[in-house]
């Protein structure tokens, strides 16, 4: 098969509007030795134009924000989350804090601007900057739900501070939002509102001002801002309660630092072919470049137009082909939302407004926002047949549990000085050397479930860890095997090293060497360690269980599903995001506190699911016989799971695991369609320690618990005698 292979890296820094339409269009013109990556420090880009309606109540956070995570899985993109902090052009990286540079051929910028603080002493501290619109809208709902929370007559002050457009029509919005006049909302400018704008423009807004009661102050400066009060050059001083900041925007200082080409103001200069300056292979788009030759406002009515010239020229630089210049309009329309469905339009001496100008320019948002939700797969995942699923990644790519269990029976009974069976159920395998030391070995290997190499590393080295986390093993060294898919060298050098990096992030924190390994390359990512731990004195076995033992959960369940729904692309983005957080949450903490809080028996729920690993920890034989008997709808589950499972989208394992389980427990729990039943067969990757504690330390685990940072920690059941026959898990 005669496939091209990847040989370099288009890298995308910044969701703003001209990437992500460059996006779409890069994806189906992309030749196939170029892998185009996103970077983003937010994995939801808000549509500016849309802002107003949504802090109206017009629009829903799903109408006005672009899931990128989603698109990049649906256009065969590489997204990486994290915030850049420089570029080292010489090297041809992007600088982060706390993960490697990423290295590309070709990178382009469209970061945005940054809040304009200007030295306003105070105005850092105690306002909330409208940019990055992600943090101001999350206090935006925090202050409205503090005002509909207040004792009627109670007064309440909101100060918006800017002259321009994006101050009026937030001003307006929140108004409009907030029908209570014992609200204050004050719009304060250092000089005439909406300066820019035509006189009758001006005219309709003031109106739209005076009728919501909106205070309007110009031509007075803030120049200090104390916890509950501003001050201005006019001498005033302005109580408020909550504080917002729509002044100029500013670039990110770190672009200047870098030793790039900048304006006094901080922002890139480029040139007509939207190149840095002296930079061939560094292109920048919207808010944060300035055209030399010509100079416009900060608007995005530009960011969109430089889209089409800029995906064309990425792709030209790195086939050496010509280059096409961009040449921004003189005048633009500005359409400004009113706060109620109305808006005004605004061009050169022409104005009008009305609720038809508003059905108008609520016909353009749509219609730009549809761009993104209509695209289609550019790159579809290959399955093993046509009309055969996608396979998961991660854990659930495991093999079912029963399959293990039939070909190791039988090659236990084969082969008997080779395979310790008494070792085979537990978390980590119990290594008595001559020396009388007590070594702890574990193995786990992982498909690929992101596509960010370095993010990939540390779910893989935490999920491998967990083993010996389950065990109350002290982690000491590791061996790496890693699978790199086909590709050029600079690509697989770069991957490996991204990789590594991840894998080395975790060691390190865990005080666990890497030792060495072995990499292979083929068709996929297989990313696996084998860990090594030392015996603590303090082992937690996994059948230790006692009745009237109190089982609690550390971390929430769903995965599995949640996975399998991206590869889908029907998964929310800030579903993954939570799913991503949750196995990055290390099980250290936990097996730490469970050692000193009477935890009879513990292990890790991963590929099995919870019923699977829970049924791991009953004693094979023995009397009496134990039950455990889950409160199934105490069980913590993932944002999004409900609604994947209601969709009907679970993970391959899915049915392997239910199946494994179907013999030990009740016959109603395998028919249950709750999503909370659903999810004691999913598959976990990095998943939550399990632990049974004696019933009168229960409260004080899950406490410290809590404490360390296991906010979705929560009992789920108990430990009971049972017959000899079962069923061995019951829900109460």
């Amino acid at each position: 098969m005669n496939q091209a292979l990847r040989e370099q890296d288009l890298v995308l820094l910044g969701g703003g509007h001209s990437h992500a339409l460059a996006l779409l269009m890069l994806a189906m013109k992309a030749p196939a030795e170029t892998r185009l990556t996103l970077v983003s420090p937010e994995s939801f880009t808000p549509y500016s134009g849309m802002l107003p309606g949504l802090i109206s109540g017009h629009y829903s956070f799903a109408d006005t924000h672009i899931d990128l995570g989603q698109l990049c899985d649906r256009l065969g993109v590489r997204f990486v989350r994290a915030a850049a902090t420089g570029i080292d052009y010489q090297a041809r990286t992007v600088l982060f804090e706390q993960r490697p540079p990423l290295s590309f051929d070709v990178l382009s910028v469209d970061i945005g601007a940054q809040p304009g603080w200007s030295d306003v002493s105070g105005a850092r501290e105690h306002a909330t900057a409208v940019k990055p619109v992600a943090g101001f809208y999350q206090r935006w709902l925090q202050v409205r739900d503090r005002i509909a929370a207040l004792p009627q007559g109670q007064r309440f002050q909101v100060v918006v501070v800017g002259g321009g457009a994006g101050s009026v029509e937030i001003a307006l919005a929140m108004r409009h939002c907030i029908d209570n006049r014992d609200v204050e909302i004050r719009l304060l400018a250092s000089g005439s509102l909406l300066r820019e704008y035509n006189s009758r423009a001006r005219a309709a807004v003031y109106q739209a001002c005076q009728r919501s009661g909106i205070a309007v102050t110009e031509q007075e400066r803030v120049t200090q801002v104390d916890a509950a009060m501003l001050h201005t050059s006019a001498g005033a001083s302005y109580g408020f309660d909550a504080l917002f900041w729509c002044t100029g925007a500013v670039a990110a200082p770190w672009l200047t630092q870098s030793g790039l080409p900048c304006t006094s103001d901080g922002f890139l200069r480029v040139l007509n072919s939207l190149q840095v300056e002296d930079h061939p292979q560094l292109f920048a788009a919207g808010d944060v470049a300035t055209q030399t030759d010509h100079p416009r406002p900060k608007a995005g009515v530009f960011a969109v137009r430089q889209a089409p010239v800029l995906a064309h020229n990425l792709l030209a630089s790195l086939q050496e082909k010509p280059l096409r210049n961009y040449r921004p309009q003189q005048r633009f329309l500005s359409l400004l939302a009113l706060g109620e469905r109305s808006a005004v339009a605004d061009r050169s001496w022409l104005s009008v407004s009305g609720s038809w100008v508003w059905r108008w320019k609520d016909h353009i948002d749509r219609s730009f926002m549809q761009r993104f939700s209509a695209a289609k797969p550019i790159m579809p995942k290959p399955s093993a047949a046509a009309d055969a699923p996608m396979h998961c990644g991660g854990c659930g790519a495991k093999l079912p549990a029963a399959l293990l269990r039939g070909a190791l029976g039988e090659l236990a009974a084969r082969y008997p000085q080779a395979v310790a069976v008494e070792q085979l159920r537990e978390d980590a395998a119990l290594l008595e050397v001559p020396t009388g030391a007590r070594i702890f070995q574990s193995v786990d290997i992982l498909r690929e479930l992101v596509a960010d190499p370095w993010l990939m590393g540390r779910i893989a080295a935490l999920h491998a860890l967990s083993d010996l986390y389950a065990m109350a093993a002290q982690p000491h060294s590791a061996l790496c095997s890693l699978t790199l898919p086909y590709a050029g060298p600079a690509i697989q050098q770069r991957d490996l090293s991204q990789l590594l990096s991840g894998v080395l992030f975790e060691l390190e924190a865990a005080d666990c060497r890497l030792l060495g390994g072995h990499t292979l390359e083929g068709p996929e990512l297989n990313l696996g360690l084998t860990v090594n731990g030392l015996d603590t004195g303090q082992l937690l076995p996994k059948q230790g269980l006692a009745p009237g033992d109190q089982l609690v959960l550390c971390k929430a369940l769903g995965t599995g599903a949640l996975f399998a729904a991206q590869q889908q692309g029907v998964a929310d983005g800030r579903w993954i995001e939570q799913a991503l957080d949750s196995m990055l949450l290390s099980n250290r903490g936990a097996a730490l506190i469970a050692s000193e809080h009477a935890v009879t028996a513990a292990t890790d729920i991963t590929g099995f699911g919870l019923a699977g690993h829970l049924l791991e920890m009953l004693p094979e034989s023995g009397s009496p016989a134990l039950q455990m008997r889950l409160d199934i709808a105490s069980l913590p589950l993932l944002e999004g799971l409900k609604q994947v499972f209601n969709a009907g989208i679970t993970s391959t394992l899915q049915p392997g695991n239910l199946a494994g389980c179907a013999a030990s427990i009740a016959p109603e729990l395998l028919v249950d369609t709750r999503p909370e039943a659903l999810a004691l067969f999913d598959p976990q990757t990095s998943g939550g320690l399990l632990l049974a504690v004696k019933s009168e330390a229960v409260e004080q685990l899950l406490v410290a618990l809590r404490g360390a940072g296991y906010t979705a920690v929560c009992r789920i059941g108990e430990i009971a005698e049972a017959g000899p026959a079962g069923p061995f898990l019951v829900a109460e």
